[in-house]
């Protein structure tokens, strides 16, 4: 992983412990992918995509989230479901971070995609 790719995820774990979320797990890897951060958010399982760039020059970060890669998440979230042994309410989300000229810009969507 590059410097911005693993920055990014350390402003993102940061952010979102700020915003109250207990992190689970980073990186989780199975067969099928890896997600970025598992979070637990008010009993809800969130499953968090990070995407980060040093400028918007070829589109915003969050732009990169493309049906094929959350066909992925879905289903690297789907073994983390079963691998808990019971059923939580989840949820996709999306953190978007631009580190533009010593300016970072977070920009989270909740319930970025459904599966």
């Amino acid at each position: 992983m590059n410097t911005l790719g693993k920055d990014g995820e350390n402003i993102a774990a940061a952010f979102l412990k700020k915003k109250g979320f207990r992190i689970i797990e980073k990186n989780y890897r199975t067969v099928f992918g890896e997600i970025d951060i598992i979070a637990q958010d008010k009993g809800v399982i969130v499953f968090v995509e990070v995407k980060a760039r040093s400028d918007i020059t070829f589109g915003y970060p969050f732009e990169a989230v493309n049906p094929k890669k959350r066909e992925k998440i879905r289903k690297v979230a789907l073994c983390f479901m079963k691998r808990q042994k019971k059923e939580s309410p989840a949820r996709f989300d999306v953190l978007s971070i631009t580190k533009d000229r010593g300016e970072t810009r977070i920009e989270h969507i909740q319930d970025a995609f459904e599966v």
